[in-house]
C-alpha cells in the first residue's frame, strides 16, 4: 500500500489550500498514479505551534509502477509547479506533498519510509484512519488504532464537510 499526505496552509496560484491539493490529485493521475482512495478533508493546527494559519490535510492511497525514488520526485515535481520552494522547516506553504509509506518498506532514504514523523501527527494519521484502517507501522508493528490512541491531545484537528 503506498500512501500519500497532502497539506497547504496558503493559497497558491489556483486558490486556497484544499483547491490546491485537489488540483495536485489531478496532476499525480495525469502522470500515471492511479488513486485508489483519498481521506476527509481535515483542518489542522500548525504543528508545531506557531500563529501560521490552519493547514488542510488529506491522505491518499495510491497505485503506481514508479519506485518510491521517483514517486518521491514525481511529488516535489509537482510541487514546484504551484510555486513550493523550501526554505525552513515547517514554514508555511501552497503545498506539501509526502511519501508516507510504500508498501511494507523500511528505508533509511531518501526517502525515508514509512516517513519518520507520522507516528506522531493527527493530521497524518487521522486522514490515514479513512483509507487505510488496519495499517501497521512496518518499522515498529504498531497499529494505526494504537499510534491514535497515543496522540498527544493539543493537536487541534477538524474534519472539514
Amino acid at each position: 500500500m503506498i500512501l500519500i499526505g497532502l497539506g497547504a496552509n496558503l493559497p497558491s496560484v489556483n486558490g486556497p489550500p484544499r483547491r490546491t491539493l485537489e488540483i495536485a490529485l489531478t496532476r499525480l493521475r495525469a502522470r500515471g498514479v492511479v488513486i485508489v482512495a483519498c481521506s476527509h478533508w481535515y483542518e489542522t493546527a500548525p504543528v508545531p505551534v506557531s500563529d501560521q494559519p490552519w493547514y488542510v490535510n488529506a491522505v491518499a492511497r495510491v497505485e503506481t509502477q514508479l519506485d518510491p525514488v521517483s514517486l518521491l520526485s514525481c511529488l516535489h515535481d509537482i510541487e514546484r509547479g504551484f510555486g513550493r520552494i523550501r526554505t525552513v522547516v515547517n514554514a508555511p506553504r501552497a503545498i506539501d506533498l509526502d511519501l508516507l509509506a510504500y508498501d511494507d518498506r523500511v528505508e533509511a532514504g531518501p526517502p525515508h519510509l514509512p516517513h519518520p514523523r507520522l507516528n506522531d501527527r493527527a493530521f497524518v494519521l487521522l486522514p490515514l484512519r479513512d483509507v487505510a484502517p488496519d495499517w501497521i507501522d512496518p518499522r515498529t508493528g504498531v497499529s494505526l488504532a494504537t499510534l491514535l490512541a497515543r496522540l498527544s491531545p493539543d493537536q487541534d484537528t477538524r474534519r472539514l464537510p
